[in-house]
């Protein structure tokens, strides 16, 4: 029978190797942690063959002094903390003193390093189990660490290494986090001898587009709100730049990347009000907090953490992004055709105000259309001569006045299906029923919120043919149907009538409306849809609701469309997450027709 015995230390370390170092890309982390901590303002990373066959990370930080060499590729030896206070309130990126010994048990390292005030550098050298004495080098300061044949005593492992490019692929993520994380360093990354990202000193803004795209800066929205001791900035990108996978999300707390679930469910409830599908959100997200409420020592990776109000964070940073969604903190810039549409400044939410010269609106079709009186808005800008409106320059030429109404006023309408509008910029194209669908799911939203969800009792009620459990679902749920604004009663075993129906609903298909509304009730039930599922049953109703293609409008119609989505939240997207308009400029107007040239 085996006996109990002490395990060598190199395989102690090759062990913990596994879960520390499982790639390349995990080695760079490890060591690039450790020159950031050290104060680095200038970080050199040099791979070969992915990272498999050499990294080497040199630095301009405080460097480690000669006696120190030997302890810093020993396990559980670190400059971070030496308390269990020092534990709870970590502020440093590394600090369990296990990754440069992991590191040297799974390769052939070299650790040069020069302390500040030291005449010279001094370099130790691993192979395996085979530590060097400290020898004087040449390095005009920092540290250098040089991480040769990854895996080289352990063929096992190596063999679970993927291709080349695979593995650069992951170097290049791990690189792309820390430089994210630490705009203020200058950040440099070589492949094979050829520079793949050079990163100089930049504001977060700055370094985001840099390594995220431009594509991304001209889609996202700002983020800054602070609750207490809790902070949370960053840009999160629009549902128009919603991505097929997760490879534009990164979340940092202080300054630490991590991947947490309660994060993670936050961020997918505050988008999942406006998210296409099966596409995911975009962002770049920094949460501040106190280090003594997060504990970040939970896995050797230091990915994962918990926090010790995780409702009050959750409802924090769930509440941040929706804001941010709602209202994006931007004023609208030129978009390329066909590119998400930039948001426009968040619309004052007064009540209608009669401004001179003002025209009367069709308040028949707007009724109908809105379910409320129409708005009012200059007479001078529609159904005038075009030489009476202000021309786009001269709008623009005023940069002090701002932009009262940013998508501008209807020109006319394009196939019965999209609005043509002129703004201060250019040309707003804008879809009709998407836009309308949105407009009335966020009424629906308000007024079930406040329980005042107005029914509009029908002249003759709609009838149609019920199946058994469409009639048991109705008398079974009455008191759910009345709080979203319908009365439906059963006349017979297999008949249903609608008798009234919310209000900005009452010109909806309403026999197909109220099939898609018990069918919902009777799959998730009347609490769910009341609570979890509310927002999917109302944003049903709305597109029920919502205007048609092929509907024609008038000037004053489209006008009055334009000047509600003004005054929605969310109006950037219809309830699908698809995008609701979008701006040309007249500069790009110009290139299409080769004005100028």
């Amino acid at each position: 029978m085996p006996t109990i015995k002490p395990l060598p230390e190199l395989l102690i370390n090759q062990i913990a190797a596994g879960e520390v170092v499982e790639r390349p890309a995990s080695a760079l982390k490890e060591i690039l942690e450790n020159s950031i901590d050290a104060g680095a303002r200038k970080i050199t990373v040099q791979l070969q063959q992915g990272g498999v066959k050499q990294i080497r990370v040199s630095d301009d930080g405080g460097g480690i002094a000669k006696d120190e060499l030997l302890l810093a590729l020993t396990r559980h030896s670190t400059s971070k903390i030496s308390t269990l206070e020092d534990l709870q309130r970590i502020t440093s990126l590394g600090f369990r003193g296990e990754a440069l010994a992991s590191i040297a048990a799974v390769s052939r390292l070299t650790l040069t390093s020069r302390q500040t005030g030291q005449n010279h550098a001094w370099q130790i050298q691993v192979d395996g189990n085979q530590f060097s004495q400290p020898e004087p080098a040449a390095l005009s300061s920092g540290t250098v660490l040089d991480v040769n044949d990854l895996y080289f005593n352990i063929p096992a492992r190596r063999k679970f290494l993927k291709s080349e490019i695979t593995e650069f692929a992951h170097c290049d993520e791990a690189f792309k986090r820390m430089a994210l994380s630490q705009c203020g360093i200058e950040f440099t990354l070589q492949h094979n001898g050829k520079v793949r990202r050079l990163l100089r000193p930049a504001s977060p803004a700055q370094r985001i587009a840099a390594i995220l795209g431009e594509e991304f800066d001209q889609s996202a929205a700002v983020v800054d709100e602070q609750s207490a001791d809790m902070r949370l900035h960053g840009m999160v990108a629009l549902p128009a730049y919603a991505r097929a996978s997760r490879d534009a999300q990164y979340f940092f707390v202080n300054n630490r990347y991590v991947s947490d679930k309660l994060i993670s469910h936050a961020l997918r409830e505050a988008y999942r009000d406006v998210l296409h599908l099966d596409k995911h959100p975009a962002f770049v997200l920094f949460l501040e907090v106190d280090p003594e409420s997060v504990d970040v020592n939970v896995h050797p990776s230091k990915t994962e953490v918990r926090f010790r109000e995780p409702r009050a964070l959750h409802q924090f940073i769930f509440h941040a992004i929706n804001k941010a969604l709602a209202a994006p903190d931007r004023t609208v810039k030129n978009t390329e055709p066909g590119q998400a549409p930039r948001s426009f400044p968040a619309y004052p939410k007064s009540g209608p105000t009669q401004q001179p010269g003002a025209v009367a609106q069709p308040a028949g079709f707007y009724g109908t259309l809105f379910g409320t009186q129409p708005r009012t808005y200059p007479s001078a800008s529609i159904g005038t001569p075009a030489a009476q409106i202000p021309s786009p320059s001269q709008t623009a030429a005023n940069t002090e006045q701002p932009d009262q109404h940013p998508l501008g006023f209807a020109l006319g309408q394009l196939h019965g299906i999209y609005i043509l509008a002129q703004n201060a910029r250019g040309l707003v194209v804008v879809d009709m029923h998407a836009a309308h669908e949105r407009i009335m799911y966020e009424q629906l939203k308000q007024a079930l919120d406040r329980h005042e969800i107005a029914m509009q009792p029908l002249l003759i009620p709609v009838t149609f043919h019920a199946s058994e459990l469409e009639v048991a679902t109705v008398e079974e749920n009455q008191t759910a149907l009345a709080q979203l604004g319908f009365d439906i009663a059963s006349l017979s075993p297999t008949t249903l009538a609608v008798r009234a129906v919310p209000v900005t609903l009452k010109d909806a298909d309403i026999a197909q409306l109220a099939r898609d509304l018990l069918r919902e009730i009777h799959e998730y039930g009347a609490s769910q849809i009341l609570t979890a599922k509310r927002n999917e049953i109302l944003a049903t109703m709305a597109c029920h609701g919502a205007v048609r293609a092929n509907r024609k409008l008038t000037l004053e119609e489209m006008n009055a469309l334009l000047r509600d989505m003004e005054q929605t939240e969310r109006a950037d997207q219809c309830n699908h997450g698809r995008p609701t308009w979008f701006e040309t400029s007249l500069t790009e107007l110009d290139k299409l027709f080769m004005r100028g040239k």
